[in-house]
């Protein structure tokens, strides 16, 4: 199986998939220009090596690219702070292990550095630094989808600038070379196309690329005209010129020109749209909202801290620091809508987090590191001297004893440093414990190999997944095709070398809802079916006799939305409910959940085996390891 070739007839079978223009090409074209520029240097790698070191190599990247982009927000300490941060924190090594060759890996650093070259170029106004932004801008866009919210972000902070009154030619400069030169890099991606200017997702974008040339316009005005002139004209310019943008971009809304917002980023701001309409999207575990567990589970004590680290900035605003309040605030509602959009907070949270860690450790320590310093003699000390008679300060209140300051600054003051100091260092402790240790326990394991603890403590591995693939690739024939959940399709293809019907590239959902509806469907109309999509086997997960809870089975409803979505006159949610509304599994289930090709095939003489292996079940408390042989379908 291979997705080198245009059309690959191994995937989406009978319909083959356009890889080209279905995916994003940045992580292929990057593990494989890695590879040839090291065989180039007669370095010999396998690309297989590569492409499991991939991700860890850009983590480091990471590191520097928000050290560079905190450095230039707030000082160097709290870029080395940063860097450090990110560098461990589990929400983004979740996506950045060594294995996990996957679009995340490298899009953060792309992320990261798209963002520091930005507010480099807003700080100086070099055209120079545009461009690198528009380049890094570029490959974030061939590397994966949230590239949207780079082009939504950059032109709200120059949109705010201009509400706040901080218009410069730097800002004028920085945006209209990025918008102009991204927008035609942008549009290079296959997979993108003509987006840029065709969906409503990048119309703000524009806009504000509009409304910033009449303000500029305005502002070339303001020396030619009177005061009261120039107040009326740019009031007045500025509301026709946000009026025509947003009643044009309505218009060719509203005439099929601009396409409307995708169900993908809807769902973003209503949270039940996907639910009802696009239930393909709300069924993956990573689009449900995040709990209060995850916040802490991936972020722990920087949870706490960021806010702080954002109550420095706002306190102390420049254009740069508009920008970082901006991206905090956005990335902490999309996360609170999508558990999947955390890898988009936690770098945010790590910089802001850096920034407070670094600004309470340069208050409680930079007196004594001063006070190290030798004393510089001022006038105001002579004055001191000369004056020492003097009980009364100039605000006429008593001034105090030398030797009552001494006290005072030796006393309860030093304490104070010492105890907030060491308080400080703790959490920054406790921090990288929790790191290392939900790094180990809970994002080590490859997805295909699960583990699971005992009573006692003792582990159990699950390789049911990899073994059921090795089965299949070894029994069956290599033309085979196997019908399943799109949730296998990747593991199936690659693992299995088997021709698959869907996958993980959800581009087609009426394919998929078809795969849906013949999974829910009773025998003989399931049968029809997979005739029709020349079916030769059907895979399913059921963890019925181990009690593993991600099987096919706790699945199935999604299945049914699915299929109802596209099919709603043959399949139907209720049908699949008792009349008290529950969702059973056992003989007082729904007869059409009890009839059904999935629920079949689950528990295919699952009572027999229940009552005829009594012993080999009691068996099970001193062999963990047991597992039932995979049984597969044949359709002939």
């Amino acid at each position: 199986h291979t997705n080198s070739v245009s059309l690959s007839p191994a995937a989406w079978y009978p319909l083959g998939r356009i890889v080209g223009g279905t995916v994003y090409p940045g992580l292929m074209v990057t593990a494989g220009l890695i590879h040839y520029v090291l065989n180039l240097l007669h370095i010999t790698v396998h690309i297989r090596d590569v492409c499991v070191f991939l991700a860890p190599v850009f983590s480091g990247l990471t590191s520097i690219a928000t050290f560079l982009l905190t450095r230039e927000l707030w000082n160097q300490g709290a870029g080395l702070l940063a860097a450090c941060f990110i560098a461990i924190v589990p929400g983004y090594i979740s996506r950045s292990v060594a294995g996990s060759f996957d679009n995340e890996g490298i899009a953060i650093f792309a992320l990261q550095f798209t963002y520091y070259l930005w507010v480099k170029s807003v700080k100086t106004g070099s055209v120079f630094w545009a461009i690198g932004c528009c380049l890094s801008y570029f490959y974030m866009v061939s590397a994966w989808g949230g590239y949207v919210f780079i082009i939504n972000l950059i032109p709200l902070h120059v949109f705010v600038l201009l509400l706040m009154q901080r218009y410069s030619r730097r800002v004028y400069i920085a945006y209209s070379t990025f918008y102009i030169v991204g927008l035609v890099l942008s549009m290079q991606i296959p997979f993108v196309g003509f987006q840029p200017i065709r969906t409503s997702e990048h119309m703000a974008a524009a806009g504000v690329f509009a409304l910033l040339q009449a303000y500029a316009f305005l502002q070339y005005l303001k020396d030619r005209l009177t005061r009261q002139e120039f107040q009326t004209l740019f009031f007045l310019g500025v509301s026709l010129a946000a009026g025509a943008v947003f009643l044009t971009v309505i218009y060719l809304t509203y005439t099929g020109h601009i396409a409307p917002w995708s169900g993908r980023f809807y769902s973003l701001w209503d949270t039940g749209y996907a639910k009802i309409h696009i239930p393909i999207i709300a069924s993956v575990s990573e689009h449900q909202p995040t709990t209060w567990v995850s916040f802490f589970f991936d972020l722990h004590i920087l949870v706490c801290t960021f806010p702080a680290g954002l109550w420095f900035c706002i306190k102390n605003i420049n254009d740069e620091r508009v920008f970082v309040a901006l991206y905090a605030i956005s990335a902490v509602y999309f996360a609170g809508v999508m558990v999947r959009l955390m890898l988009t907070l936690t770098p945010v949270v790590c910089m802001l987090s850096a920034i407070a860690f670094s600004s309470v450790f340069e208050h409680y320590l930079g007196d004594d590191m001063k006070r190290e310093s030798p004393p510089i003699e001022d006038s105001s000390d002579e004055d001191d001297k000369r004056n020492s008679g003097n009980l009364y300060d100039k605000a006429g209140k008593v001034r105090k004893h030398v030797s009552e300051q001494e006290k005072t600054e030796e006393g309860l003051g030093p304490n104070i440093k010492s105890i907030v100091t060491m308080l400080m260092l703790m959490l920054l402790m406790m921090f990288a414990v929790h790191c290392t240790w939900v790094t180990s326990n809970a994002y080590s394991s490859p997805s295909v190999v699960l583990a699971s603890y005992n009573n006692d403590g003792s582990r159990n591995i699950l390789d049911d997944f990899r073994e059921a693939y090795y089965w299949l690739r070894q029994n069956t024939e290599e033309q085979a095709r196997v019908m399943s959940w799109w949730d296998y399709g990747y593991q199936i293809a690659g693992m299995a070398n088997r021709t698959t019907l869907v996958d993980n590239n959800t581009w087609n959902n009426s394919h998929i809802a078809l795969v849906g509806k013949a999974m829910s469907s009773n025998e003989s109309a399931a049968y029809e079916i997979m005739r029709a999509l020349d079916v030769d086997y059907v895979l399913i997960i059921f963890g019925g006799v181990i009690g593993y809870s991600g099987d096919d089975i706790n699945k199935f409803l999604w299945m049914v939305r699915i299929a109802e979505g596209e099919h709603p006159k043959e399949i139907r949610e209720s049908d699949y409910f008792t009349p008290q509304g529950e969702f059973r599994v056992d003989k007082a289930g729904s007869p059409i959940l009890l009839n059904c090709l999935m629920y079949k095939m689950s528990y295919y003489r699952f009572g027999e085996m229940q009552v005829r292996d009594v012993q080999l079940c009691v068996h099970l408390q001193t062999a963990p390891n047991w597992r039932p042989v995979p049984v597969t379908w044949t359709v002939d």
